[in-house]
């Protein structure tokens, strides 16, 4: 065959790549109740991940151990506040790498189901809004309030055109995007808001994207959280009767596939209450009835992982529920990334339906018990607070919350504009520093008269958001409590030096989440009488220990502990091996953790359930000291020391009221 006979055919097999890239499609078929992928019926076992929960160098091990089970594809959040810490200010490095992450989906030959909300719940810190948003207190989120529109459409702006290429359509992964989240469990019920995300979705993303919603499996919630032109779907758990689950989709979908967008392997967690769980047996025989039916299912969690630093949520039923570090919701692999009794119980089923991967499941990371490690007590944070808080603290004749103060580069902290609109702090976002979103804020101000016989220090109901440790002249006096204690009695003389150091354990992140403001929400009284002319310190823990301080005190002998909050520093080598371990905390109170500079996460042992943090091995160094820093809040033992174990104890559980240490195991 002559050159051009060679060109010809070159030609043609290109206008066959250019039909076949044409024909990609993912479609509802309402006729056969069934999805359409490339033109033939297709059903998906998909299983739920958090890249945001799991390291970086993990992500590869979690999706293959995903795929190895049976699955054709993951379902996937994008958590707004993860990305846009500031407005306009953006990071998709690091952990934060989405593009990578879909990158390996679908190098293991996993599909999509993308999830970028704006609000996505997920039991994380305000269900993954930025909390800058209520720098306008009075904003509506989640509503068709224009500056809450304004910022979610800049958000999309940058988000979606990073997605549009990865597009089933287009030659990608991404068979499916869903727009918000269970709205119809949100008050709101605005219509003008779902049919501003509608057009937002289509505009950026294109006619052809399959755009759906997913509700509780109640005809309440999915009048809310369903519209015209997005395909409902439902979520629920493990149930005796599979088809009554269904039918409440089938009231808002008479026609087109059936699909359980969450379908329950297990449960979270909350600090003071057991540990969630559900039989493998149970999990299975669920899975089976749906695919039985010929429904879709996407198993939530498949892994769960961790709320590192604090990016964990809270709920509210009644009253606060915090949600605990761990995020391994008993999931078919561990929070560790390990391979279950349940997953396996899972894959059995799955390959009654389909045929399994060829080859072995892969096996569970190697752990290591590093032993005890003595701390060395660096400093209390009242003495700490030139490090802590090298902007100096704010000037305000009354408390003010964490997201009433904002830093300015170069110019220290001072009170944000809250009462102006989001357009204005955007003009300004280029000098703006650091949002105190998470973490501790102190509050001082002075006696203002003696106080000889015991007078209460009183907070008014819900005003403490959402735990305030008190000292009076560097003393530790006790705490006050969001939902829990809110009075104090203290004696002190006229001019006597009050702190409140106030904890923000998590904004809620599902149903009543409006507004979660964080910090001293009033005024608080002594005896009565209001207190006034506070000093207000944003404190940056995290970048002090990013910055190498407290200096390490490598093999130190445990020093004086105490009461209230302290800086405690120590080191450890590993034997030449970086792997997965626990740290465990014998007789700490409650805090947070920091490992060769990472933010591990809060561990409470006192409210249990969990009593230990998963510390992945690729934070550790096999060759050099690793750090650890932790800040004690409430009060550490006489011998202070953590123990690293190969295994974790999360079910160790005393009542949120009582405050003893937990039972054994």
């Amino acid at each position: 065959m002559g050159p051009a006979g060679r060109v010809l055919l070159l030609a043609a097999a290109l206008l066959r790549l250019e039909a076949c890239a044409g024909a990609r499609s993912f479609q509802v078929d309402y006729a056969h109740d069934c999805f359409r992928k490339d033109g033939a019926p297709f059903r998906y076992i998909s299983g739920s991940i958090h890249y945001a929960r799991v390291p970086r160098p993990a992500w590869r091990d979690r999706l293959l151990k995903m795929y190895m089970s049976g699955l054709s594809a993951v379902q996937v959040y994008v958590p707004w506040n993860y990305h846009e810490p500031l407005p306009g200010v953006y990071d998709f490095s690091g952990d934060r790498d989405l593009g990578h992450f879909l990158d390996l989906t679908a190098e293991l030959g996993l599909l999509v189901i993308l999830r970028p909300g704006p609000y996505i719940c997920a039991e994380w810190e305000m269900g993954g809004l930025p909390a800058w948003l209520l720098w306008k207190p009075d904003i509506v989120l989640r509503s068709s309030d224009p500056d809450y529109l304004q910022a979610v459409d800049s958000w999309l702006d940058v988000l979606l055109p990073r997605i549009k290429p990865r597009l089933y359509q287009n030659g990608g992964n991404i068979i499916s995007i869903q727009v918000e989240n269970e709205y119809g469990s949100y008050s709101a019920c605005d219509y003008d808001y779902l049919r501003h995300l509608l057009a937002a979705f289509r505009t950026r993303l294109g006619p052809d994207v399959l755009l759906f919603t997913t509700d509780g499996n109640s005809a309440a919630e999915l009048r809310c959280g369903t519209l015209q032109g997005l395909y409902a779907t439902v979520d629920f758990g493990p149930g005796p009767n599979v088809t009554a689950a269904f039918a409440p989709q089938r009231l808002y979908e008479p026609r087109g596939p059936l699909v359980n967008s969450e379908y329950y392997t297990g449960w979270l967690d909350y600090w003071g209450e057991p540990h969630a769980g559900s039989s493998p047996a149970q999990v299975a025989r669920g899975l089976q009835d749906m695919l039985q039916l010929g429904a879709n299912v996407n198993m939530y969690m498949f892994q769960g992982g961790t709320n590192f630093g604090y990016w964990s949520g809270a709920d509210y039923k009644g009253r606060y529920k915090p949600v605990t570090t761990s995020y391994d919701y008993d999931a078919p692999l561990s929070e560790a990334g390990d391979p279950t009794e349940k997953l396996f119980a899972i894959r059995t089923v799955i390959g009654q339906f389909q045929p399994l991967p060829e080859g072995p499941m892969p096996p569970a990371t190697p752990k290591y018990a590093y032993g005890p490690v003595p701390l060395r007590k660096q400093g209390e944070v009242l003495e700490l607070l030139d490090v802590l808080c090298p902007g100096g603290p704010i000037r305000s004749r009354f408390p003010l919350t964490f997201e009433a103060v904002k830093q300015v580069r170069g110019r220290g902290w001072a009170q944000a504009p809250g009462s102006s609109p989001l357009p204005r702090l955007y003009l300004g976002r280029q000098e703006l520093g650091l949002l105190q979103a998470h973490g501790f804020v102190l509050y001082r101000t002075r006696l203002p008269r003696d106080v000889w016989d015991p007078a209460p220090l009183s907070a008014p109901p819900t005003s403490v958001c959402d735990r305030a440790y008190v000292l009076l002249n560097g003393e530790y006096q006790g705490r006050l409590e969001r939902d829990g204690q809110t009075t104090l009695n203290l004696t002190g003389q006229a001019g006597a030096r009050l702190d409140l150091l106030v904890e923000n354990m998590g904004r809620i992140n599902f149903g009543v989440n409006g507004s979660d403001f964080k910090g001293l929400l009033q005024n608080l009284s002594l005896d009565s009488a209001l207190l006034s002319d506070w000093l207000i310190y944003p404190l940056d823990v995290d970048s002090a220990v990013t910055r190498g301080w407290p200096l390490p005190t490598p093999q130190a002998e445990g020093s004086r502990a105490g009461l209230g909050p302290a800086l405690y520093t120590g080191a450890f080598p590993t034997p030449g091996l970086a792997w997965d371990t626990f740290v465990k905390f014998p007789g700490w109170s409650k805090g947070q953790l920091w490992i060769n500079g990472f933010n591990v996460g809060r561990y409470w042992p006192a409210r249990g359930p969990q009593q230990t943090l998963f510390v992945p091995g690729s934070l550790l160094s096999a060759s050099a000291p690793n750090n650890i820093t932790l800040l004690e809040l409430e009060g550490a033992p006489p011998r202070p020391l953590v123990l690293f174990l190969d295994r974790p104890l999360l079910n160790q559980t005393v009542s949120a009221q009582a405050g003893t240490e937990p039972r054994p195991p």
